[in-house]
């Protein structure tokens, strides 16, 4: 991933959408920086949709705002599609024309100069392996051709931004990895800023860095995947666990005296430390002063399937 900016490009502010008396997004506040692969994961119902509806100014928020590339999405929104490529999870193509056809309508209908179509059209279907198909109509096309078809329909316009809904959905795993390696090709190549949004926990650990989890409307949990688990599960607090040669109740006390610890517990040879800090070099050397051997010792985090699991069995 290319991130060397760190200005967000998409700000979301106390952003609520609803629909007669029911929210569907409840109070959403998010930054994506530029240059991330994001990924907004929940399941169907969450309020994902109606959140990417929001950023490209198709349906106006009922509170809050939300700024894509400096651009109010609401009072803006033809400059935010300018710098956006929408890839839907339902595809509109025209099935009678041609590969080449759909593109070039796509150009001109972004104001892309006459001069530059054709060469931009056969960049774009180059990246996503169609350049020999660019001839022949959509409608002759598998599903994963038009979802790489989709892609060079988002990369025409040179966006700053690419919002992709579900992209591999319904794909067999060969043309699902080529629709991910196409997005990290183009995230490192051209800085391209991805959200890509999905109920697949697979797709989103395999290509995100940073995610957000929707449950309900809500945004329950957001960051980078490795620290998902401490923020929801352990309120911000780390869990220790350490592996010794033996454990009695004088060393269970001297680790409780340490600032930040909160709770101590064990299990055999193993204790469980629960503290508000990092204080995993306290504990090496109180351990080593009590003449104990360490065998194992890590930082516990629950995993991004045990988040899933926590909150999506309750949609």
């Amino acid at each position: 991933m290319n991130n060397n900016n760190n200005e967000p490009i998409i700000v979301a502010e106390n952003l609520t959408k609803q629909y007669g008396g029911t929210t569907v997004v409840n109070n959403l506040n998010l930054k994506i920086k530029k240059g991330e692969i994001f990924g907004l994961l929940g399941p169907n119902g969450a309020g994902k949709s109606t959140i990417i509806l929001m950023m490209l100014g198709l349906t106006e928020p009922s509170s809050g705002s939300i700024r894509v590339a400096g651009f109010n999405s609401t009072k803006e929104p033809i400059k935010v599609k300018r710098v956006t490529g929408y890839l839907p999870e339902r595809l509109g193509f025209y099935e009678d024309l041609t590969a080449r056809q759909n593109l070039k309508y796509t150009a001109e209908l972004n104001s892309i100069a006459q001069k530059d179509i054709e060469s931009k059209i056969g960049e774009a279907l180059e990246i996503v392996g169609l350049e020999k198909n660019k001839n022949q109509p959509v409608n002759t096309f598998s599903k994963g051709m038009k979802k790489r078809l989709g892609i060079a329909d988002v990369l025409i316009k040179d966006p700053q931004l690419a919002i992709l809904d579900e992209p591999t959905e319904g794909l067999d795993i060969k043309i699902a990895n080529q629709i991910l390696d196409n997005i990290q090709i183009l995230n490192n190549a051209k800085n391209i800023t991805f959200m890509i949004s999905s109920h697949q926990l697979n797709l989103i650990q395999k290509i995100c860095t940073s995610i957000g989890i929707m449950s309900k409307g809500k945004l329950i949990g957001e960051g980078k995947i490795d620290n998902m688990g401490r923020g929801l599960f352990s309120e911000g607090r780390y869990i220790i666990e350490i592996e010794l040669s033996n454990v009695n109740p004088e060393i269970i006390q001297k680790v409780r005296t340490i600032k930040s610890v909160v709770n101590v517990e064990s299990n055999d040879n193993i204790l469980e430390i629960t503290s508000d800090e990092d204080i995993r070099s306290q504990l090496s050397r109180v351990i080593l002063e009590n003449n104990m051997l360490i065998t194992k010792m890590n930082i516990k985090d629950s995993s991004l399937e045990e988040i899933y699991l926590k909150y999506f069995k309750e949609e």
